[in-house]
């Protein structure tokens, strides 16, 4: 989530997905995991090396991205099912485990970026979905140095994660929060920064204003609350996440996750833009 280029340097591709937006939600593990992984979960986003025109082709998952932060040095690991590189040797509840609780097979904890206060209320069935999905790529071998953490990490993120129950599409604002939070982590880079300089959910929900700083210079996370939405309609946001293109034609600065953000359903998508009018301005 941290580092990806611009927009307008791969129309083609983009347009290549409008019509996936269109998609219902998909029925199988592996579908609805592809959906989710490739989509609004965007693992890609962190987890696959980028190059000027985008995601380094036939290295989908493999890791190599620099996510460095106030956190530290962090290079992206491969998740792909390669057994000495990736997570082949992971069993699936060994996989949730550290999607979830952040923990890896011998016991030691996952730091910074992943977003851990989200991924811990993902919906079981999503979760399952994921790992089918993760499970099903094809391995590529791609080693990753390990992380140089600028600060010690916690203990644990909390208690283990025993269940979550499926969150219902019915209330279209409660699955838009799940869509944004738990699954998309929108608010892991759209809340304001705390005292610490850290994303604050809980105080800075959706405030927006944290800086991301790469090649294209600094860019600034966008206010997603109705305050920052004001001058939008529901379609025009809509477009903005899906081609990272605002409609006076300027284009939205990397990180922002415009290849996987394309490939999400219209369904889907009224919820999101639903949960966020319904944010506490700021």
């Amino acid at each position: 989530m941290w580092r990806l280029v611009i927009a307008r340097a791969f129309p083609a591709f983009i347009l290549s997905f409008i019509s996936l937006a269109t998609v219902v939600q998909a029925q199988t593990p592996f579908e609805r995991g592809r959906y989710l992984v490739e989509g609004v979960v965007a693992c890609g986003n962190c987890h696959t090396q980028q190059g000027p025109a985008g995601p380094v082709e036939g290295m989908a998952l493999a890791g190599g991205l620099d996510v460095s932060g106030p956190w530290g040095k962090v290079i992206s690991p491969n998740i792909t099912p390669d057994p000495e590189t990736g997570i082949g040797t992971w069993s699936a509840d060994e996989i949730k485990r550290a999607i979830r609780d952040g923990l890896r097979p011998d016991g030691s904890l996952i730091g910074p970026p992943m977003p851990f206060h989200f991924y811990r209320s993902i919906a079981d069935e999503d979760l399952d979905a994921i790992v089918t999905y993760l499970q099903s790529v094809p391995a590529i071998r791609n080693e990753t140095p390990a992380p140089e953490f600028a600060m010690p990490l916690p203990a644990s993120y909390g208690p283990p994660v025993v269940s979550v129950a499926k969150v219902s599409r019915d209330d279209l604002v409660a699955y838009g929060e799940y869509l944004a939070g738990p699954l998309g982590h929108c608010m892991e880079c759209h809340s304001s920064l705390d005292a610490n300089g850290m994303p604050d959910p809980e105080n800075g929900l959706g405030g927006g204003g944290i800086p991301f700083e790469g090649p294209w210079g600094i860019s600034y996370a966008a206010n997603l609350t109705p305050t920052g939405l004001s001058g939008y309609s529901d379609t025009e946001i809509k477009t903005i996440i899906r081609t990272g293109v605002r409609p006076d034609g300027s284009h939205l600065l990397p990180p922002m996750g415009v290849y996987y953000y394309n490939s999400v359903s219209e369904e889907d998508m009224n919820a999101i833009v639903a949960y966020l009018r319904s944010l506490p301005p700021k």
